[in-house]
């Protein structure tokens, strides 16, 4: 079976899996618009949302066959058209812990100030320059509450932070269980927060969820971190008070256009703290999306797919 792998930006595709029997070609750049590099294939494996999947795409590939991403949710595909044009899609186990892990990168590196100090001291700049935030004692709030909001929350809780959740099913009775407190809205989370993380899928509820008018409920010594999905914060909003120093800074690692381009705004922000999305990217996650990937090429031959999505929900 001919397969592209797309978005191997570490190239590390064909070491972490067994791709013997496949005739494999994988691609490290980026490329908006895939459509003449697929045009043989007849299976593409996807890195999450690196490459959108649209009708329109679908439409140009008619020798595709199967379609896989990493992990068992990707927005980025049109199942609809996936099905319309007769290309099964499967996916692939994902680790939680990856994310939250990274999340408390972001929590930290902003707290201590630590890509401002890192970056004098090999240039031989001041020796220390900046005053550090406590999270003892401090208010760390979760914009969800799901698998990757609760293992946050227990990193906070034994950092000693005061950890208060919310979203718009969360029940108090759930976040007892974890020892958090339950907020009475989304503008009551963010005005108790001294580090805001945002936890929640992207749907049509949370699209935007965070606007303008939530971004002025955060204190100025606040700051917004967000691994989840850019959409869920109005972007605009969130230029708008990093610019003008209405919150202390903001750690994110998901973006509206990935890659973002060389000259937004947000890569000149002093008060941003950023990552090229490497919320899932650690060798263990790697090699479980390759090999299951191998996994699902190998189900599809035999007449028996594996891990088939029937929805982004």
């Amino acid at each position: 079976m001919r397969c592209v792998v797309l978005d191997d930006y570490q190239g590390v595709a064909l070491a972490n899996a067994d791709w013997s029997g496949l005739d494999v070609t994988v691609l490290r750049e980026h490329l908006d618009d895939p459509a003449a590099e697929l045009a043989e294939a007849e299976c593409v494996v996807i890195m999450r949302e690196r490459t959108p999947f649209t009708a329109s795409l679908f439409a140009r590939l008619p020798r595709l066959r199967l379609l896989i991403t990493s992990g068992m949710r990707n927005a980025a595909i049109d199942l609809d058209a996936a099905r319309e044009h007769g290309v099964t899609v499967c996916g692939t186990g994902s680790a939680k812990t990856p994310p939250a892990e990274l999340t408390w990168a972001l929590i930290l590196g902003l707290a201590r100030h630590l890509a401002v100090e890192n970056a004098a001291f090999h240039a031989g700049g001041p020796w220390q320059s900046t005053v550090g935030v406590d999270l003892a004692g401090s208010t760390l709030g979760l914009l969800g509450f799901g698998h990757l909001g609760k293992a946050v929350a227990r990193v906070g809780k034994a950092f000693g932070m005061d950890v208060v959740a919310w979203s718009p099913n969360l029940t108090a009775e759930r976040t007892g269980a974890e020892g958090v407190r339950l907020a009475t809205g989304l503008h009551d989370l963010l005005a108790q927060s001294d580090f805001a993380s945002v936890h929640l899928v992207l749907g049509d509820r949370s699209r935007g969820l965070v606007d303008a008018a939530a971004l002025a409920r955060m204190k100025p010594s606040a700051f917004l971190i967000n691994t989840s999905r850019a959409a869920i914060v109005d972007q605009a909003a969130l230029l708008e008070a990093l610019r003008g120093n209405k919150i202390a800074g903001a750690g994110l690692d998901v973006f509206e256009t990935e890659p973002l381009p060389v000259p937004h705004e947000l890569r000149t922000l002093p008060n941003v703290l950023a990552t090229p999305h490497l919320g899932y990217v650690t060798a263990s996650n790697y090699r479980t999306y390759f090999r299951e990937a191998v996994e699902d090429v190998h189900a599809f031959l035999n007449g028996a797919p594996v891990r088939v999505l029937t929805s982004t929900v």
